[in-house]
């Protein structure tokens, strides 16, 4: 299986985990609209309302408030000050921010990325973070290996194909 096709698998699987997690998270929002974004920027404008919000490759900007959930693969999260997030944020490979006098409801898991928070904002749920990229290649290492594995075995074939002489004059 070649790399584009196994992390498009990945990812695929992924994101069809997120809704079914969201749904089961025992809190239901009553604001604007679910948002769903892959590989592009989704905002929530100054004075609109959203839902949940699941992304993947891709940034989320809030400009407005948020009473779902939020979750990024491989994506930031940037919220301006005096803003609210009623439900968790969980942020995969991504950073997180949290501009003056905004707040997060929920719980707050960040693994891969880096925590801006300024000093007037405030986390009301549990707080996980693990910072930095070295994470990220821990949890992938189980892949890179059989992936590595099958490369060399596939590279190893290819090498030792019969090669058909070359006739001289280059005919038969």
């Amino acid at each position: 299986m070649n790399r584009p096709r196994s992390l498009a698998l990945l990812l695929a699987t992924l994101l069809a985990l997120a809704p079914p997690a969201l749904l089961a998270s025992g809190h239901h929002h009553s604001g604007g609209p679910d948002h769903v974004g892959f590989g592009n920027t989704i905002t929530i404008d100054e004075g609109q309302s959203s839902g949940d919000i699941v992304c993947a490759f891709c940034t989320v900007r809030v400009h407005g408030d948020v009473s779902g959930d939020i979750v990024t693969f491989f994506g930031d999260v940037k919220v301006d000050g005096n803003r609210n997030l009623s439900g968790d944020a969980v942020v995969f490979g991504g950073n997180f921010g949290l501009g003056d006098q905004s707040s997060l409801g929920g719980d707050l898991v960040l693994f891969g990325g880096e925590l801006s928070q300024a000093s007037t904002a405030t986390v009301h749920g549990d707080r996980v973070v693990f910072s930095g990229g070295g994470w990220l290649l821990i949890l992938l290492l189980p892949l890179l290996i059989p992936i590595g594995i099958i490369w060399l075995i596939v590279y190893l074939i290819q090498r030792q194909r019969y090669q058909f002489p070359a006739y001289p004059g280059g005919r038969f």
